[in-house]
């Protein structure tokens, strides 16, 4: 798992629409809450993304964007998008490519490992957590970031 100060690996992804989004341009507006999930609709990275959701208003106020990259389609995407009205885009990696790129590939190479980032407008990893099953740790994770953001703000 990259480590805060590491720089995060560039990438190229198909959203849920099917357009190709590069970390690079996702930077583009500044600083962006990067979150992995194993799988669209599944209980736990459904309320992962709905907790997300709730927390958007706040996010954007404080400058930051959720993106969300997980192993299954666009269409996929499109759909989970849609059933949980999740206003941040999500990102289809099917290869595991960038799954790997940082480091959260599940044991033996089966599944992702749930974790979230903070990165800022030069690709610098501001801050990380990894916590596999504990949904909790991510949403005071964001709220945390969201405090720091506003706070240097």
């Amino acid at each position: 798992m990259l480590k805060a100060g590491e720089r995060a690996p560039e990438f190229t992804l198909p959203d849920d629409t099917g357009t190709d989004r590069s970390l690079t341009e996702l930077l583009s507006s500044g600083a962006i809450i990067l979150y992995f999930y194993p799988a669209d609709f599944t209980p736990g990275c459904t309320r992962q993304a709905c907790k997300l959701r709730d927390l958007n208003s706040e996010i954007q106020k404080a400058g930051l964007r959720v993106v969300g990259i997980s192993p299954q389609n666009p269409h996929s995407h499109a759909k989970f998008r849609e059933k949980h009205r999740l206003p941040f885009v999500l990102l289809s990696d099917e290869q595991k490519t960038v799954v790997k790129m940082y480091g959260l590939n599940g044991p033996l190479g089966i599944g992702v490992r749930r974790a979230t980032y903070l990165i800022d407008g030069s690709r610098r990893v501001r801050d990380a957590v990894l916590a596999d099953f504990l949904i909790g740790r991510h949403t005071d994770f964001v709220r945390k970031a969201i405090l720091l953001r506003a706070a240097s703000n």
